[in-house]
């Protein structure tokens, strides 16, 4: 009697995909013509087995009740970086025939009650929390909730999908200090409730400064606590008091550069003749600044997508241990920097 080896021989497959197209498993890729030759092979070799009259892909064995946390205060949907990175999120959930039951963000401690609430009154199989979020909150999602997986957050018991942020802002500044300047100022925020100095971002900056011999100048470290208005209020209040102007902005990111972008340009400086500025995040508006500006390319999607698709593989067991995935960025050099156009 033929066996399954038989086939695969005469075929030029491997066993494996024999067994799937005999048990008329289609979740996994095998072209229709492959299939035809194996069950014609089979006939042949007079190898008994049943054949299918049409092949269906398996329908999910589950369909999970996923919910999302995110790291901001203000309306989720509209900020131009968590929006794409739920919209990744969604678009992966939505492949699977799911969806998220719940987006919620801490802005008060009412709001960790409500969570608490909303995780239970949906009972979810699964959480994503996107950045760092209030730790009384966190430790409850992490005893109450059978799956967590974060995004961009520092936890190694959990699985996790980020960007090196410390590597972006270094090589941003290094770029900054490789085309001349030596005066270049910082602008970003605090990691949650930490130190301002201890956030990722910033020690990429301070890294690539220090390395170059160079000095971070104080007046010109600049914590706008992730605030837009801040970012412009408080770079032109720097260009009113301090008697030394930088040649360069490096800000932690894009909302953050724009803003003061706005408070150089009232100052009556050139950009970037007189100063140069440089981004993080790369959000849609910042190609469209006056002029483009330069910026780090932060996947944003391709996290949320993955993110999704992660959790999903940890509900149904695919893993044991806490990944840990590194998404690359990319430097996007524009006329703010001097550098050429560039697209992802």
């Amino acid at each position: 009697m033929a066996k399954l080896k038989d086939i695969a021989e005469r075929v030029g497959v491997s066993i494996s995909t024999v067994s799937r197209v005999m048990k008329n498993d289609a979740n996994r890729s095998v072209s229709d013509e492959t299939r035809r030759k194996i069950w014609e092979t089979a006939e042949a070799l007079g190898y008994t087995a049943t054949r299918p009259s049409k092949t269906k892909k398996q329908e999910p064995t589950h369909a999970f009740r996923i919910g999302c946390v995110v790291a901001m205060p203000q309306n989720k949907y509209n900020n131009p970086y968590f929006s794409v990175i739920l919209e990744g999120i969604e678009k992966t959930l939505a492949e699977a025939g799911m969806r998220l039951e719940f987006v919620s963000s801490i802005e008060k401690h009412a709001d960790i009650e409500n969570l608490k609430s909303l995780v239970k009154e949906n009972r979810v199989d699964g959480m994503l929390v996107v950045e760092r979020i209030d730790g009384e909150a966190y430790q409850w999602i992490k005893a109450n909730v059978r799956t967590v997986v974060g995004v961009d957050i520092a936890d190694n018991d959990i699985p996790m999908v980020s960007y090196d942020r410390a590597a972006a802002a270094k090589e941003a500044v290094a770029y900054l200090i490789g085309q001349g300047h030596r005066s270049i100022a910082y602008i970003g925020g605090a990691e949650f409730h930490d130190d301002f100095r201890g956030e990722r971002r910033y020690r990429g900056y301070r890294s690539a400064m220090e390395e170059a011999g160079l000095t971070v100048d104080d007046d010109w470290v600049i914590d706008v606590k992730w605030d837009v208005s801040l970012s412009y209020e408080l770079t032109r209040k720097a260009f009113e008091t301090s008697g030394r102007a930088p040649t360069a902005i490096f800000a932690a990111s894009d909302m953050m550069a724009i803003a003061a972008m706005r408070a150089a340009t009232e100052r009556g400086l050139r950009i970037p003749q007189d100063i140069a500025f440089f981004g993080v995040d790369n959000i849609e508006i910042s190609e469209f600044t006056s002029p483009p500006l330069s910026t780090i390319h932060v996947p944003k999607l391709e996290m949320g997508m993955f993110a999704a698709k992660l959790l999903l593989d940890y509900l149904e067991h695919q893993y044991a241990i806490p990944v840990k995935m590194i998404i690359p960025y990319q430097m996007m050099l524009r006329h703010s920097t001097n550098g050429k156009p560039a697209r992802p």
